[in-house]
């Protein structure tokens, strides 16, 4: 009979264990349910090590907190490490790109996605951040992401929305991730992101990623200087609070850690169409990419927007400015538009009777000529190095900064671990 009343008594404590996070998944199933990947537990190796919550504030731009007031987050940089000048995104400075850059530790020509939506000339394919079935195809994406890299070396993941979560890519798939819907609770994204935290060591995440479009939305909407932009800072800042407080409250060696993809800026003048400097029928286009039947076809357009670029430059895709690393991948298009300024450029107008939003604020410039482009980026927790002042750096190095706090053997990325070592202490950054 006792070794009865043991069993039950530890079948009771696995269930009071696992309840939150089965509560999680009950209450939201009619939203968009948590999907459990059988990678098996975390390795012996791993269960020592300490924990990474990955946030991204999408456009939250590196200025918002002091100008409009983020006081959790000037705070949690108080008692970790921020950079007050911003980080610098990759170009170009969109969604899809530096959120899948952050976690690779490469620049978009090399993992691949080079825009929200683009053509490979040898795929014959489009792909599309609207597209579920090109965002959940693991072919298109280069690179090993972070829960990628982890799950390999056996460390649980799970991934509360991020670009690329939802595809199975270097061979794996986070063991906790979710298909994006914007209709999810903010607040009960926290709640799940801690029912995770409270599973049984074996399976509780140590990686763990959560998003945020609030404030990226209300800047397309009215622009990076106003109330609602202003409004959806304060929401987020309260909700990163939130956050900060029920980590603590679970006493686990968490490192909080949270960044945004770019920086938004007002747009200035009427779309910039690119077929009235040049003749591009002979051309696929996507936005303003453009890709060529032929080299010859490449050239002609190229020579008729040179003559006439007004409010862009335009490269041969070869002679893209190397600082812009973005110069090599057929996925580029050729020639290769670079806007001057905060301007809206498309390669056609869309026909007749087809609605076309037109943005008050926008981002994908070029981050080394406006600042505004630039990204906030804070962390804190028992591996960050309290009160570093980081200067601008590129997102790049992101990646290896997360490695080697998780303790994660890293292939060779672009970014380099010596970047923000400065921002780390103990083991984690010797």
């Amino acid at each position: 009979m006792p070794r009865l009343l043991r069993r039950i008594a530890l079948l009771a404590v696995l269930a009071a264990s696992l309840a939150p996070w089965l509560l999680i998944r009950a209450q939201d199933q009619d939203i968009t349910p948590v999907i459990t990947v059988d990678n098996g537990p975390n390795a012996p190796a791993q269960f020592d090590k300490h924990y990474v919550v990955l946030v991204s504030l999408d456009g939250f731009r590196f200025d918002y907190p002091k100008l409009y007031g983020a006081p959790h987050l000037l705070a949690i940089g108080a008692h970790g490490a921020s950079a007050p000048d911003g980080m610098i995104p990759s170009y170009p400075s969109l969604t899809f790109p530096n959120h899948y850059t952050l976690v690779t530790g490469l620049y978009p020509e090399h993992h691949g996605i080079v825009a929200n939506s683009f053509y490979d000339p040898a795929r014959k394919q489009t792909y599309s951040m609207h597209n579920a079935s090109t965002v959940t195809d693991g072919s298109w994406y280069g690179g090993t992401p972070l829960w990628s890299l982890a799950e390999q070396q056996g460390m649980r993941t799970a991934c509360f929305f991020w670009p690329g979560s939802e595809a199975k890519i270097a061979g794996e798939r986070p063991s906790f991730y979710l298909h994006y819907s914007d209709k999810y609770p903010d607040e009960k994204r926290i709640d799940q992101v801690i029912a995770w935290l409270k599973l049984p060591p074996e399976q509780r995440p140590h990686f763990i990623t959560l998003y945020y479009p609030n404030v990226d939305h209300e800047g397309h909407l009215h622009g990076p200087d106003s109330p609602e932009v202003r409004d959806a800072v304060h929401h987020v800042d309260d909700l990163m609070g939130q956050l900060e407080e029920k980590l603590n409250a679970l006493h686990l060696p968490i490192d909080l850690i949270i960044v945004a993809d770019h920086g938004m800026a007002r747009v200035q003048g009427d779309w910039i169409t690119l077929d009235k400097y040049a003749d591009l029928a002979n051309f696929t286009t996507v936005g303003s990419l453009l890709y060529p039947n032929s080299d010859a076809d490449a050239e002609h357009a190229y020579q008729q927007l040179k003559s006439a670029q007004s409010g862009f430059l335009v490269y041969r895709r070869s002679r893209v400015p190397a600082e812009l690393h973005y110069n090599s991948n057929p996925r580029e298009g050729d020639p290769v538009i670079i806007p001057q300024g905060p301007v809206l450029i498309r390669a056609h107008a869309p026909a007749v009777g087809q609605h076309e939003f037109t943005p008050v604020g926008e981002h994908g410039y070029n981050p080394f000529e406006m600042t505004s482009m630039r990204a906030i980026f804070f962390a804190e927790g028992p591996d960050i190095r309290p009160g570093t002042k980081l200067k601008p750096f590129e997102n790049v190095n992101v990646f290896p900064f997360i490695t080697q706090i998780l303790g994660l053997d890293s292939p060779k990325v672009d970014g380099s671990p010596n970047i923000l070592s400065i921002a780390l202490r103990g083991k984690a950054g010797q």
